[in-house]
């Protein structure tokens, strides 16, 4: 039996070293396993610290990010403070802020997917680690499940939301009071019930300038979008039953909303098509949803300078020449008469 098919009958535990191969780098390494995702990968690879290899010659640029784990001010957590995790784009200027909404499973493996790839495009990502936030717990799940099912949507207004909600608004606080983010461009990220609690923030954070929704799941009341103030992108499946209804609701809204809504349906795709440990997970519908929603957060938030004024063509610039050295069809009257001749004697 090999060592990473030892690494299946240990327990999920995040932190949790045994040998087996990265799921990012394929390295066979010392790897971690993060909870309930069964995902392995290293920390060097986790972390983007590759500067610290030994390998790399001296002058090598540095990697396009790096992250680290903060803790931000929360009065929504007992502590006064709540866990998550930073990757900051190593070029040193000002950079538009993305906040990832997670759920109560935490940072999964669709999460950290997301997150890295905006990192890489030059965006400051921040991930509030809900899972070891002292304000969430079991009663956050079944509450947010039950709605759906029992209700027809997650219920904004309840307390357990509104837990979530607060913890994300001192999250987005937090993000947009860092030295190098331009708090003017900043955007909300979610997957499934994560993009219905990004949902809630939205309507609630004026500032914000772009807002997408992966497969979201229907929030109650359904009026929430029309109180969006962002561009809103919605990303779902054709095959995915939870995220129709909440495509319906934000289509209805749409007529009324403050802002333009975009939707993109990816054809044959289920709820969890980004999930890569799912078996809903499809490279090809993921890898074109990932293209648009990176696309779309570019336009909104990294939008291209403004071009410099046409130069005129070369047939307009030679015809002006020309025009300027035709002499003038008036003669100069000193030239035309020739030398003047002296007048008669008297």
């Amino acid at each position: 039996m090999r060592d990473d098919d030892k690494m299946l009958d240990l327990p999920p535990e995040f932190g949790s070293g045994v040998i087996g191969v990265c799921d990012i780098c394929g390295t066979r390494q010392a790897v971690v396993v993060l909870s309930k995702e069964r995902f392995k990968l290293c920390v060097v690879d986790f972390l983007n610290k590759t500067w610290l290899k030994t390998t790399q010659k001296p002058g090598a640029p540095l990697p396009l990010y790096r992250s680290e784990r903060v803790w931000y001010p929360s009065d929504s957590a007992k502590e006064g403070r709540a866990p998550g995790i930073l990757l900051i784009p190593t070029k040193a200027v000002r950079h538009p802020g993305i906040l990832i909404t997670p759920d109560v499973y935490g940072i999964t493996t669709t999460l950290l997917d997301g997150a890295i790839r905006f990192a890489r495009e030059g965006f400051e990502v921040l991930l509030p680690d809900v899972s070891k936030t002292d304000a969430i717990g079991p009663g956050h799940h079944i509450a947010m499940r039950a709605g759906v099912r029992v209700r027809g949507g997650i219920g904004t207004s309840g307390r357990k939301v509104r837990s979530f909600t607060s913890l994300f608004e001192e999250a987005l606080a937090y993000l947009r009071a860092r030295d190098l983010v331009d708090p003017n461009k900043t955007a909300v990220f979610g997957v499934s019930y994560g993009a219905s609690l990004a949902l809630s923030v939205a309507a609630r954070d004026t500032r914000l300038g772009a807002v997408v929704l992966a497969y979201p799941m229907p929030v109650q009341p359904v009026e929430l979008s029309r109180l969006v103030t962002a561009p809103l992108l919605y990303i779902g499946g054709t095959s995915d039953r939870w995220s129709a209804r909440a495509r319906h609701q934000l289509d209805a809204a749409r007529g009324e909303a403050k802002s333009p809504f975009q939707f993109e349906d990816v054809t044959g795709a289920k709820h969890g098509f980004l999930s890569r440990d799912l078996s809903a997970y499809d490279l090809a519908q993921a890898e074109h949803a990932w293209t648009q929603i990176v696309a779309f957060l570019k336009r909104q938030l990294l939008p291209p300078p403004p071009k410099p004024p046409a130069a005129p063509p070369p047939k307009a610039v030679q015809a002006a020449t020309t025009v300027d050295a035709k002499p003038s069809a008036v003669p100069n009257a000193a030239v035309t008469a020739g030398p003047v001749k002296p007048a008669p004697a008297a």
